[in-house]
């Protein structure tokens, strides 16, 4: 049986068995207030739910889920989704779900100034900088103010960062970015702020690491590193990689950021794949609007796909964010 059947597969036999069981994640809205370090952040955030499922309409997408779900457990890991230029803190809410369907609390924010209602800040690079404070801020958030933050391990906390994303969470645990190493990002005749930006060296401060997150699935990242600005990247890391890339991503530079990282990521590249087809599949209003985000390639098929990339990211966060780990990255602070 051929890769691509024993995907479709695995996803019918998952659908299955999340119909037996008859249960979503439990969706709230949530907003981390302004404060001197930024506007305020919209976003979302996905629990562990024991009620039915319901469909929730955000047109043109639609996702599952059940608003306002009392939690369903405690001491649970977290992890915090950092969206792509344009994107949103809902275009990966089928891995969202599928983390709270497994114990996870999960939230994720709109960048200010580089979403899909928003690109004011896509030409300046100062965005590069506050993105991760934006990460930075939500974590802040969900383990102080957040209503639910008594439900959540803080010694357990993970991220996941697609495209522009992906540089952001590669910032937030270490990483120092040279956008001069990139000199596709700015064709000569460019005048664009962010391009004059770069080429005066005018490089923002970037925001110190954050130690609380202790795992990493980085996706189809947009990069502009090198070995000297990776060495403190320590952290177990997954990273995914399209073969076809696209949007200021290509696989060779993914494949060069695999190679200078101090610690061997957990390494997978999709044959068949552009660069969105990292992003949840796509409802048919969804496709009709947003037509370069859901369309794949005619061998690919991006649901069966995304059945194995949601078991694979929750497969690895569990291995690295349970109670066990956690128990002894503590104990081995402790000595």
């Amino acid at each position: 049986m051929n890769l691509p059947m024993r995907r479709a597969l695995f996803f019918v036999a998952l659908c299955l068995c999340c119909a037996r069981i008859a249960q979503a994640a439990g969706f709230s809205p949530i907003e981390v207030p302004a404060d001197s370090n930024g506007p305020a952040l919209l976003g979302a955030v996905w629990t562990p739910c024991d009620a039915p499922a319901d469909r929730l309409s955000f047109d043109p997408l639609v996702i599952e889920g059940t608003r306002d779900c009392p939690i369903a457990g405690k001491q649970l890991p977290l992890v915090v989704i950092s969206h792509g230029k344009g994107g949103s803190s809902l275009l990966h809410h089928d891995t969202a779900a599928a983390l709270a369907d497994a114990g996870f609390i999960v939230a994720a924010i709109n960048h200010p100034g580089h979403n899909f209602q928003d690109m004011s800040g896509a030409s300046h690079l100062s965005v590069y900088a506050t993105r991760p404070a934006d990460m930075k801020r939500l974590v802040d958030y969900m383990l102080g103010a957040w209503p639910g933050r008594a439900a959540i391990d803080a010694n357990r906390v993970g991220l996941f960062g697609f495209s522009a994303g992906g540089y952001t969470g590669l910032v937030v645990v270490g990483a120092v970015p040279d956008f001069r190493l990139r000199d596709d990002l700015c064709p000569p005749a460019s005048t664009t702020p962010l391009c004059e930006e770069i080429r005066r060296n005018e490089l923002p401060k970037m925001p110190a690491r954050d130690d609380r997150i202790k795992a990493a699935v980085i996706v189809d990242p947009l990069t502009a590193f090198d070995k000297s600005g990776l060495k403190n990247v320590t952290l177990p890391m997954q990273l995914w990689a399209s073969a076809f890339g696209g949007d200021g991503v290509a696989p060779r530079y993914v494949e060069a950021l695999r190679r200078d990282l101090p610690v061997r990521p957990e390494w997978h590249m999709v044959q068949g794949a552009t660069h969105f087809a990292f992003v949840a599949p796509c409802s048919p209003a969804m496709a009709q609007a947003m037509q370069q985000i859901c369309r794949d390639r005619p061998e690919f098929d991006r649901a069966a796909f995304h059945a194995d990339f949601n078991t694979q990211v929750l497969a690895f966060f569990k291995q690295q964010l349970g109670p066990e780990t956690a128990a002894r990255a503590s104990a081995a602070g402790t000595r």
